[in-house]
């Protein structure tokens, strides 16, 4: 098939890959929405590793969630798991989807994709050197080296249709979105609509009222993310919550399992903050977000969950591109310092020749009062919005 075939192609069966994490799942949203709306009637399955099945298994676009044991991909030496993927790859090719669209692209990802025998098969383009000169950016050799660029691992070659990635001066909603012109889809802006299962919002309520939180202004705080060069620092969180706390709010703490150390150490720090990292389901997690008043974030899931949500947010960009992955469509959401060496896209302080100067010269005066004007934009939006309605 041409990409002109494929434009007019009524698809019957489809499957949708990305695997993780939480932001990356967040901001193919969109293009599950536009597939839903271009292909009404055709069964719609979403490959995704099981932490992150829960949050989209409500989803009414979606038939089918397949998930993924990835922990189990990471060792691949091992029978078991070598035997599981087999299992899968073979599920796969029963199920005769005639499209496959692969958001993830990688090795693992691209064998499945081959595996479907889906006739179309659709993931980026293969890394270019000009998508750098396409931009009038300067960027560190180190994101050269570490940075996304294009389709990884040689997953390119498992596709019939390549998306283009002519520049990387864009966000990764609209890269993704870029799937559009190949199928047809319509041009409306981004849709990020997911539903929130009532029983997720009843075990909010009945987790902030055992705290004693009432209906005053949840500031949510996710001081924790998985690189170590994406840390603001427990200190810097801490004084951010004193401040808030201060002025009546309720501070919420939120993270995984793996972030609960992070959240005890802001919360020993800042006392009246409430801790519950490793408490919430993902549903559960969004329902918290869509009470809240504002989001102050390191680059991590959680940012790209109160996008989603059209909460406020306030993140702190350090090795990574805002402009790449920062909260879409909120250039003023972001912190960053104005360092020649970011983004470097290095993942371990022990990588950083700079002190990791990114990150220490941010200070948390900045961060309140850029947090304290975006709750006073808010709040003149909400009364705007009460005035006229």
């Amino acid at each position: 098939m041409s990409p002109v075939d494929l434009s007019s192609h009524d698809f019957q069966k489809i499957l949708l890959i990305k695997l993780s994490a939480v932001g990356d799942v967040v901001h193919t949203i969109p293009v599950l929405n536009k597939l839903r709306r271009r292909y009404p009637h055709a069964q719609l399955h979403w490959l995704v590793t099981p932490p992150i099945a829960e949050l989209l298994r409500h989803h009414p676009a979606i038939t089918r969630i397949i998930e993924f044991e990835r922990e189990a991909w990471s060792k691949p030496w091992r029978l078991a798991p070598f035997a599981s993927y087999c299992r899968l790859a073979a599920e796969l090719r029963r199920a005769n989807y005639d499209l496959v669209v692969d958001m993830h692209g990688q090795f693992r990802t691209a064998a499945l994709t081959l595996a479907t025998g889906a006739s179309a098969r659709i993931g980026f383009d293969r890394p270019r050197a000009r998508v750098w000169d396409a931009s009038p950016r300067k960027f560190p050799e180190q994101a050269r080296k570490h940075a996304w660029q294009g389709a990884r691992e040689g997953s390119w070659m498992a596709y019939t249709h390549h998306i283009p990635v002519p520049t990387l001066d864009l966000h990764a909603v609209n890269r993704y979105l870029s799937v559009g012109p190949i199928l047809g889809l319509d041009k409306d802006p981004a849709d990020f609509s997911f539903p929130i299962p009532q029983a997720a919002v009843s075990r909010i309520d009945s987790l902030l009222r055992r705290h004693g939180v009432d209906n005053t202004h949840l500031v949510i705080m996710a001081p924790g993310t998985i690189w170590e060069t994406k840390h603001w620092g427990s200190d810097k969180f801490a004084q951010v919550a004193r401040h808030f706390i201060s002025k009546g709010c309720a501070v919420i703490l939120i993270g995984s399992q793996r972030e609960r150390v992070v959240c005890e150490e802001v919360a020993d720090l800042a006392p009246g903050a409430v801790d519950l990292a490793g408490m919430t389901t993902l549903s559960e997690l969004a329902a918290l977000t869509r009470r809240s008043a504002i989001c102050i974030t390191n680059d991590s899931g959680p940012m790209h969950l109160a996008v989603a949500l059209d909460r406020s947010v306030i993140s702190i960009f350090g090795p990574t591109d805002p402009i790449w992955i920062g909260p879409y469509g909120r250039a003023d959401a972001v912190l960053q310092a104005d360092l020649e060496c970011s983004p470097c896209y290095l993942r371990r302080l022990k990588q950083c020749g700079h002190d990791h100067a990114c990150m220490h010269n941010i200070s948390p005066l900045a961060v309140i009062e850029r947090a304290e004007s975006a709750l006073r934009s808010s709040e003149t939006r909400l009364a705007n919005c009460k005035q006229y309605s």
